[in-house]
């Protein structure tokens, strides 16, 4: 897949998902515009885990999604936009719901409206398995229903239409890429794996929300293959695609295999704390990626417990980056 000498723009380039895909990019001789956000310590997040080389390929930029003008001036110029920059945490969304609709409905927008003044030839929107909500069928494909059960899923739903519409309304050439559960090295503790980690690692036992949801978990460079395809593939724009491996694990069974392959027998315990509110709660995501082998070709190429040792093997390498004395929410 040759996106050699293209300019791209990733938002969210200091996230989890977005720095690794900005890896790719450099890798593979894009000429990469990486957006992370603004901070008086000038950090970098993520992006200091590529190796050196990936990093000084970038011209990285700091700023907000929610500036509707930096970000026009930004994506000015650029041939594809990859939209990762979003408030992820479902828990704080419960705290700051208003924060989710500046960044991840308004920022969006601003993402959309860049790409349709400067003609950018592809724009990748990213979504999210919980837009779902809790299985009415499994596996999941992406005509279910879409079912806002935490502000959080409710912005992203909001941001998707608004892709969707973008596309209907304007002809934009976007695609809305829906990963399940990604994980991965780098990933930060208030996703489950790392948690379930670093309690292992630094905890007498292991404290967890609920252990019966079921999830489809997917593997960084599985889903940084799919958004490069969903980019380059010839494919039909405003359609979401669905990226996740069709097989399902619950937390439980999750926190055994994590447990088993770090030769700890801690117990595992239920949190009160860490427990969604009971109609918030999604019991079931488990990914139908049929659309996603027959218009991007892809599929995933890493197995569970291939990709958790190497997120073990982070995580003991990396204990500053993570505290295991508190609850990330």
């Amino acid at each position: 897949m040759d996106v050699s000498g293209r300019k791209v723009f990733v938002t969210g380039a200091g996230g989890f998902i977005g720095s690794r895909l900005c890896g790719a990019l450099a890798q593979a001789g894009a000429e990469v515009t990486a957006m992370i956000r603004y901070t008086s310590h000038g950090s970098r997040g993520n992006l200091a885990f590529l190796p050196a080389p990936e990093q000084d390929a970038l011209r990285i930029v700091s700023g907000a999604v929610e500036d509707a003008e930096f970000v026009s001036r930004q994506v000015r110029g650029q041939d594809t936009v990859f939209h990762l920059a979003a408030l992820i945490g479902i828990p704080y969304s419960y705290v700051a719901p208003r924060s989710y609709l500046h960044v991840n409905v308004e920022g969006g927008l601003n993402i959309l409206e860049a790409a349709r003044r400067h003609e950018v030839r592809r724009v990748i929107v990213t979504s999210t398995s919980e837009v779902y909500g809790t299985a009415k069928y499994t596996p999941i494909d992406e005509g279910h229903p879409l079912q806002g059960q935490s502000p959080y899923s409710a912005s992203k739903i909001a941001a998707d239409k608004l892709a969707e519409s973008y596309h209907c309304a304007f002809g934009l050439p976007v695609a809305t890429v829906r990963p399940f559960n990604t994980y991965g090295p780098g990933q930060s503790a208030r996703a489950v794996i790392p948690t379930i980690i670093t309690q292992a690692l630094g905890s007498p036992e292991i404290r967890l929300g609920s252990l019966t949801p079921v999830r489809d978990m997917l593997y960084v460079d599985d889903t940084v293959a799919g958004f490069l395809r969903a980019a380059l593939a010839d494919c039909p724009p405003g359609q979401p695609v669905n990226l996740g491996t069709g097989r399902g694990v619950s937390i439980g069974e999750l926190a055994r295999t994590i447990l088993a392959l770090m030769d700890c027998a801690k117990p595992v315990v239920t949190d009160p704390e860490r427990v969604r509110p009971e109609k918030s709660e999604v019991f079931e995501l488990i990914c139908d990626n049929r659309r996603a082998a027959g218009q991007l070709g892809w599929s995933p190429a890493v197995e569970l417990e291939q990709g958790l040792a190497e997120t073990i093997r982070f995580v003991a390498a990396h204990p500053e980056f993570y505290n295991v004395k508190g609850y990330a929410v």
